[in-house]
Parts: C-alpha cells; sequence; structure tokens
C-alpha cells in the first residue's frame, strides 16, 4: 500500500476512536434536581427513575441503590400525596385571591396616602391665610355673613396647628 491510500484509512480510524467518548455520555436528575452531565456512571444513590441516558452503558457497580436519605418506609407526615388537579385549582384560587386582597389593601393604602397628603396641603394652605392677617369670612348657621374675630383666628390657628402635626 501506498502512503496516499493509508492516508483516509487513517483519517477514518481517528475519526472513529474520537467519537467513542461521545457516544459514552451519562446524564441524570441529581437530588438537587439539577440535571448532570458526565463521562462516569452516575452515582449509586442515584434511582433509575432519574437517570435520563447512558443507563445501558453503566457498570454492574453503577446500578441504582437505595437512596442515601434513609429506609422507604417514611411516615405518613413526612410523604407528600401529589395534588389532584381539584386541589391544585383549589391552591391556585385561593393564591390568586390572596395576592388580589393583598393589592386591594395597597390601593386602599395609597388611596388613604394621596388623601392625607391633600388635606395637609389644605391645612397648610389655611394655615398661611390665617397668619397673613387678612380678613376671612364665613357663612354662619343662618346664612349670614361673618367675619373671624381675632381670638377666633387664634383658635383655628391652634386647630390648624394640631392637624399638621400629624402630617409631619
Amino acid at each position: 500500500m501506498t502512503h496516499t491510500r493509508l492516508l483516509p484509512i487513517a483519517a477514518l480510524l481517528a475519526a472513529a476512536t474520537m467519537s467513542a467518548p461521545c457516544a459514552a455520555q451519562y446524564t441524570w436528575i441529581g437530588a438537587d434536581g439539577v440535571k448532570q452531565y458526565s463521562d462516569q456512571p452516575p452515582p449509586a444513590s442515584i434511582p433509575a427513575s432519574r437517570i435520563l441516558h447512558g443507563t445501558a452503558d453503566a457498570p454492574a457497580d453503577a446500578q441504582p441503590a437505595e437512596p442515601a436519605s434513609g429506609p422507604t418506609d417514611e411516615s405518613p407526615a413526612t410523604t407528600r400525596k401529589p395534588m389532584t388537579l381539584a386541589e391544585q385549582n383549589a391552591a391556585f384560587n385561593k393564591r390568586r385571591a390572596e395576592q388580589a386582597e393583598k393589592e386591594r389593601k395597597a390601593a386602599e393604602q395609597a388611596r388613604m396616602e394621596r388623601e392625607k397628603s391633600a388635606n395637609c396641603e389644605r391645612a397648610r394652605t389655611y394655615r398661611n391665610t390665617l397668619a397673613s392677617g387678612q380678613r376671612i369670612m364665613m357663612t354662619n348657621r343662618d346664612g349670614e355673613r361673618s367675619y373671624l374675630s381675632d381670638e377666633q383666628r387664634t383658635q383655628e390657628l391652634h386647630d390648624v396647628s394640631q392637624i399638621l402635626a400629624k402630617c409631619r
């Protein structure tokens, strides 16, 4: 054989040997729920149901064993039965109602804050008007006009100051 004929055969053999490690890959879901990839078989503690690829090529010592967490006779309190569709729906509706209630309370709180802010601004404006000394007209119970006296102005200033103290 000549060198030119050996070259394609050598290239074919090299390609075949390089692809062998790719075929011996293992894939499984780890104990933490993350998909694992390796060229080594999964640990013995991984159950067969969690091995996704490579079980046929796994050596005999890598066959799934009992989980490392302990015996399988768990108490009913620690075993969780899968939820039925009705239970899942009820749980979803409960979470949705709780979220809607939380959003309603947040909107109510925001509305109350806006009202308080507007009331505080009105009180500041009224205090400035009272402090300016200009005459302030009011309407009494009989519908007649009257002006604030100095005593009434002082009392109004005191009342508005107390309201504004709560605004801070």
